[in-house]
């Protein structure tokens, strides 16, 4: 009683917590569309100056299932730029939010691999398991997965194949707390992390901090840090990045409490899912 999630779920299992930020920009369009390159290293920049030592990036264009050399000069000008701002110290993380083909996804990695990506974020689509050890077993980058996967039952196939260096699930439709300590666990038998996914708000990023900071296997958690300018407005006690590291809350149950009054002021606004096409008119992934 009157202690934090973690100490109730296992206790605390290290003394801070490492974060990477997406970088958004407060809209599926903003974060999924192509940037140019200058645009990311801006973001980047300012990740950096808010405290971020590691960050992650759409690097990749949309692709059609075979393309040809442009895209591939386009994402390596844009990881070159980035990495070219921000340093060697510093992990950048390429998310191709399952845009590409294992053969494409495969061209990709290995045109990026000169810039060190820390991981390669859904190379392909989840359902076809074969198809991303394909990638894993082709490629050095590892490999991480797992954001539109529910329950432990769908991650064992993922797990048992070794599809994956890095699982990615998700606390707000994988199950819930219970449920991705028990997909942590799976994974730590296989000698896989987890970085759950969530680019969602402060309640679910602060549920997702307890979790990390009493799960051995867990490697790092994503924020986005841009996606509304009032983010920290709507919580009584958002979070401090420290080198980028986040210190393990003190205060009992999941550590922030809403401020219903600021919340209130920004009420709830449906945003169209992006809707891409290619050259031809046929949908692509986004």
């Amino acid at each position: 009683y009157g202690v934090p999630l973690y100490e109730m779920i296992g206790g605390k299992v290290r003394d801070r917590l490492r974060v990477y930020d997406h970088l958004g920009g407060g809209s599926t369009e903003s974060v999924y569309n192509q940037a140019n390159s200058d645009s990311f290293a801006a973001r980047a920049q300012e990740s950096l100056d808010e405290g971020f030592t590691a960050l992650k990036i759409l690097a990749v264009p949309r692709t059609e299932m075979l393309d040809g050399a442009k895209n591939i000069k386009d994402a390596i000008n844009l990881m070159q730029t980035v990495r070219e701002t921000v340093g060697d110290d510093v992990e950048i993380m390429i998310d191709l939010h399952g845009r590409t083909t294992p053969a494409m996804a495969i061209q990709y990695a290995h045109a990026l691999a000169p810039f060190r990506p820390w991981f390669f974020e859904e190379p392909c689509q989840p359902e076809n398991v074969d198809a991303m050890v394909e990638v894993a077993r082709a490629i050095t980058i590892p490999v991480a997965t797992g954001e539109r996967l529910v329950t432990r039952w769908q991650f064992r196939e993922i797990l048992e194949k070794r599809a994956c260096a890095i699982i990615q699930p998700d606390v707000c439709h994988c199950g819930g707390v219970s449920e991705i300590k028990k997909i942590a666990a799976m994974a730590e038998t296989y000698f896989i992390s987890m970085a759950p996914h969530n680019p969602l708000g402060p309640l679910a990023t602060m549920v997702n901090i307890q979790i990390g900071f009493c799960t051995s296997n867990f490697l790092i958690q994503e924020l986005m840090r841009s996606d509304v300018p009032w983010r920290n407005d709507v919580v009584d006690d958002p979070l401090q990045i420290q080198n980028g590291y986040v210190l393990p809350p003190t205060r009992p149950g999941i550590g922030i409490e809403i401020n219903e009054r600021e919340a209130a002021k920004h009420p709830y606004k449906p945003e169209d899912e992006a809707r891409y096409f290619h050259p031809d008119g046929s949908i692509a992934d986004w």
